[in-house]
């Protein structure tokens, strides 16, 4: 197990390739993604606290984020239906994807093994991936300050004063 688990992809290389469903069934995939600049923040759960915290974060300041030209995506493995009543509890103005076996995470290397109170078992790692137009990975965030994740992302793009 690894001691800290970070992803081994870093920025400036490609994001992973990849075909996934979004909570209404529309399929989405990162060639359909090419020439938009996009933000996959990966969590555990909806509903959880600290999950919640994190999208509520990120509904907050979506404004923010779409005009700085960024699409925002939460991901997670929970159902296309429990996203969906997610999105309409917390009122979340963007997609979520149902990544039910986990495909895209481990895609993006931050699935595996974690310890949770004690007990060790595979998960996600809570990890945001920001990628260009062109596809490159921008920044990794990691770990994620759920309460204020939005401005992580924004300082670790330089954009937070703009």
């Amino acid at each position: 197990m690894r001691t800290t688990w970070t992803s081994r992809l870093k920025p400036g290389q490609p994001a992973p390739s990849f075909i996934t469903s979004l909570h209404d069934g529309t399929q989405l995939s990162s060639t359909e993604l090419k020439g938009t600049s996009y933000i996959l923040f990966f969590y555990n759960h909806d509903g959880s606290e600290t999950c919640t915290k994190e999208a509520c974060n990120m509904r907050d300041h979506y404004t923010q984020l779409k005009k700085h030209g960024f699409r925002v995506f939460g991901v997670s493995e929970d159902s296309q239906l429990k996203h969906r009543k997610f999105i309409a509890k917390y009122s979340l103005p963007y997609d979520l994807i149902a990544d039910a076996d986990n495909q895209l995470a481990k895609a993006f290397d931050i699935f595996g093994k974690k310890e949770f109170m004690g007990r060790i078992s595979d998960a996600v790692h809570r990890t945001t991936f920001v990628i260009d137009a062109a596809g490159t990975i921008l920044t990794v965030i990691h770990p994620v300050d759920s309460a204020n994740h939005a401005n992580q992302i924004l300082e670790a793009l330089n954009l937070s004063k703009r």
